[in-house]
């Protein structure tokens, strides 16, 4: 019987680089489809852009996209007189949120917090959690909370989109994915913001295929990893659904020979949580937390677009498990050097499976 691989000893620090700030993107491409694209193939790197995406991609191939949709999750509360700042960040049962709370120190289970701009709610905290984390009961009525959000929430740009005086109005429409239809993320599967209209209609006269699937992005995702070996971290789970049609569509289009396309790291994500060793993907609904690794063997896509990642990042070390580190290294040092824009709203990457497909 064939032994598995041993995994190889990870050191977050080999996963750094120096970015120069003045490539962090600080609003998207307008067209969203003007964006650059590195394409990081087995043999080598090219420049390309998100518009010539159709021709890097082959009839029969089907996109898996990401139909998550960004809720305006940024609340602002008080405590009496203290204030803090909640990230909601994952839906539980019955009007419970888990959530990210800069000040969770003054919270203590009981607590009734008044919400800036919304005094209709009057949530309860449940219980304080490690790492800054709060479980928080909104209520049972979703629709007060969601009219609420709108009302109050602030779009949950990350901390490198500088924005001094909060969310510009623009940001609501520039952070929120073309496919958008389920809301319940709070930040935004970043490749799909790469799309148009155009794009898509050039993409299906290419005889290119879409299915979608739904993971809700938390807050925990784009957060660097602190412990010196990546394997201690531990990621927030966040919530996703293949649908039993969606997961039938993937597995066809492998079956006739295409290539399975995933659009971001989430869906990436959520297929290879879904995902058997022969390469079928299963209906899923549910939690995952899944830590993708170099090491890890991939079953399920072949083709990632996926936008430049942080150093020490958890999406850095899942490309560079997708596509090699030594591809990684070598793509980011010529992206840096091109002047490609990072991070959320900055430039995409097309890369390519290093091992087989099953």
């Amino acid at each position: 019987m064939t032994q598995p691989s041993p995994l190889p000893d990870l050191r977050a620090e080999d996963f750094d680089f120096a970015l120069p700030e003045a490539l962090i993107a600080q609003s998207p491409a307008r067209p969203r489809d003007a964006a650059r694209m590195l394409v990081a193939a087995p043999g080598g790197t090219q420049d390309a852009g998100v518009s010539d995406l159709p021709g890097w991609l082959r009839p029969g191939d089907v996109m898996v996209v990401n139909d998550t949709r960004v809720i305006p999750a940024r609340l602002r509360a008080r405590r009496g007189e203290a204030r803090v700042e909640i990230m909601l960040n994952r839906a539980e049962t019955g009007g419970i949120w888990h959530a990210l709370v800069r000040g969770a120190k003054k919270l203590r289970p009981g607590d009734i917090l008044s919400i800036e701009g919304a005094p209709e709610l009057a949530p309860r905290v449940v219980e304080r959690q490690e790492g800054g984390a709060a479980l928080i009961d909104f209520g049972p009525d979703q629709g007060l909370l969601a009219a609420a959000l709108e009302k109050a929430g602030e779009i949950p740009l990350p901390p490198y989109i500088a924005r001094p005086g909060g969310p510009r109005p623009e940001d609501r429409e520039d952070y929120q994915p073309i496919f958008a239809r389920q809301p319940g993320a709070v930040a935004a599967p970043t490749a799909s913001l790469h799309f148009t209209p155009a794009l898509l209609e050039a993409l299906a006269a290419r005889g290119v295929g879409q299915v979608s699937l739904t993971l809700h992005v938390g807050a925990g995702t784009f957060l660097p990893i602190r412990a010196d070996n990546p394997r201690e971290h531990r990621l927030h789970s966040e919530w996703g659904e293949i649908s039993p049609g969606a997961a039938a569509a993937i597995n066809a289009a492998r079956a006739k020979g295409g290539r399975i396309v995933a659009i971001g790291t989430t869906a990436l994500r959520l297929l290879e949580s879904a995902v058997d060793e022969k390469g079928i993907v299963h209906p899923f609904r549910g939690l995952t937390d899944i830590f993708l690794l170099p090491g890890h063997r991939f079953h399920s896509a072949d083709v990632l677009l996926t936008n430049f990642h942080l150093p020490k990042s958890s999406l850095f070390m899942l490309v560079s498990a997708f596509s090699g580190t030594a591809r990684m290294r070598e793509a980011y040092a010529h992206a840096i050097a091109a002047g490609y824009r990072f991070y959320s709203y900055g430039d995409a990457s097309l890369l390519f499976r290093e091992d087989p497909a099953p």
